[in-house]
């Protein structure tokens, strides 16, 4: 019975990859069932004491745990118990995924390939939606069909969510170990240039600036570590730096409007696009679009933009609560409750939460939360070093989790469904992707 139930879960656990572009619901139902399962597997088949004596779980739990100490002291405590309680399904999707699920090569190597065809269709799905432009509408369907609401940005397959650049730069790195253990592929330097140089262009097309610059982080890293692979990670970079400048010259995206007023606030790039109007004449018509603000307007008024508001907001809360915190989960309620902090976001709405994850830790568990977190990442880290793997594997692994978790940028929340499930299904894979050893 428990041995039906293993394949059932592989198998839902295989297509995570796949059910995240869904959406939210499907990968974190998924992932809570499956996480239920492993639990009973590891204490009815008495394997508990194989995940015991890892010290990365060890210190999951007391990062659970302090999770569920500061709860105690937070504004709202059934928020705070709520999202603590249930974060363990996250804490323990990598030792779901680095014991049981993935535990065979065989498995792993089809799932490394799978990440590798969703990447590539997510970032041709993007592309086409790219070109698929309109000056007076912006961009238009992709291939399945999807929209944005927003004009000038991207959904590539993700509905209502605009996040094929984040997608594609978490994963993407999983299909490049892909063509690297696969013997067709392993020393093929076109194919590994034209792949890594699709995400580059696709992330940075995509708009999501914090998507293109941890992929380009990522590869350079690669590039500095991974020596016997620096011909094809340099080609891939000058591949996607010609076609960006191609397509930052040609495409009327980037060239077919003028600055009417350029400010860091939210949408506070105001352009007036320029179209040809719906008649057979030659008049030109134009609209004025607001649109994300330049990244030298953000940089140089940080104080007023929104993420210096959210910030500054953030880390009040900290200053006032430096031990543990507002509590997990209260950064909006408080915002939106308490005069003291509403009055603090004076250009903007109350963010649901900071937008980066050391910086939420810090406000809603804080110093308690933060240094149990900074210890769950050096413990992670060390296993990846540590493990028994090839050195190149480990060398991706650590890039996707570096990358993955770099202090300086915007990040969703982890407690999240599907930021939460995209995240620590990643670092289990990572575990996992860490002690692969090829037998050829």
């Amino acid at each position: 019975m428990i041995n039906k139930a293993e394949k059932i879960f592989s198998y839902l656990i295989f297509l995570i990859p796949l059910f995240l572009i869904t959406g939210p619901a499907i990968p974190d139902i998924v992932i809570t069932t499956s996480v239920i399962f492993s639990i009973f597997y590891f204490i009815f088949l008495n394997k508990y004491q194989e995940v015991i004596k890892i010290n990365f779980f060890k210190i999951s739990i007391i990062f659970w745990v302090s999770l569920l100490f500061v709860s105690f002291f937070s504004y709202n405590k059934f928020n705070s118990f709520q999202d603590s309680l249930i974060f363990i399904r996250f804490l323990l999707i990598p030792f779901s995924v680095y014991l049981i699920f993935f535990k065979n090569d065989k498995i792993l190597k089809r799932l490394l390939l799978l990440i590798l065809a969703l990447v590539i269709f997510v970032c041709l799905d993007t592309l086409y939606q790219f070109f698929n432009y309109s000056s007076e509408n912006g961009f238009g369907n992709d291939l399945l069909g999807f929209k944005s609401n927003w004009y000038g940005r991207l959904t590539g397959p993700f509905r209502d969510e605009l996040i094929p650049g984040s997608y594609i730069s978490k994963f993407g790195l999983f299909g490049y170990a892909f063509l690297i253990l696969n013997n067709k592929f392993q020393k093929n330097l076109f194919i590994h240039s034209i792949y890594l140089s699709l995400i580059f262009v696709v992330s940075y097309v995509s708009g999501e600036r914090m998507a293109f610059a941890t992929y380009a982080l990522g590869l350079f890293m690669l590039f500095v570590f991974l020596s016997e692979y620096r011909k094809s990670i340099f080609l891939s970079i000058f591949l996607g730096l010609i076609s960006l400048f191609i397509i930052t010259k040609l495409h009327p995206f980037y060239n077919d409007f003028k600055i009417v007023e350029s400010t860091q606030y939210h949408q506070g790039l105001k352009i007036e696009k320029f179209y040809k109007c719906n008649n057979e004449t030659e008049e030109v018509c134009s609209k004025i679009i607001e649109v994300q603000p330049s990244f030298t307007e953000v940089i140089k008024n940080f104080d007023t933009s929104a993420y210096g508001e959210i910030y500054s907001l953030a880390y009040k809360m900290f200053i006032e609560n430096p031990i543990t915190g507002i509590g997990i989960n209260n950064f909006k309620y408080l915002c939106d409750t308490d005069e003291f902090y509403n009055k603090l976001m004076i250009n903007y709405d109350c963010a649901s939460h900071p937008h980066n994850i050391y910086i939420q830790w810090l406000s809603e568990g804080g110093l308690f939360v933060f240094f149990s977190f900074i210890l769950y990442l050096f413990f992670l880290i060390s296993f990846i070093i540590n493990n028994e793997g090839e050195k190149k594997y480990k060398i991706i692994s650590l890039v996707i989790i570096l990358i993955m978790f770099w202090p300086i940028m915007s990040t969703g929340s982890l407690i999240k469904n599907w930021y939460g499930v995209i995240t620590f299904f990643i670092i289990g894979l990572s575990m996992r992707l860490s002690r692969f050893k090829k037998i050829d």
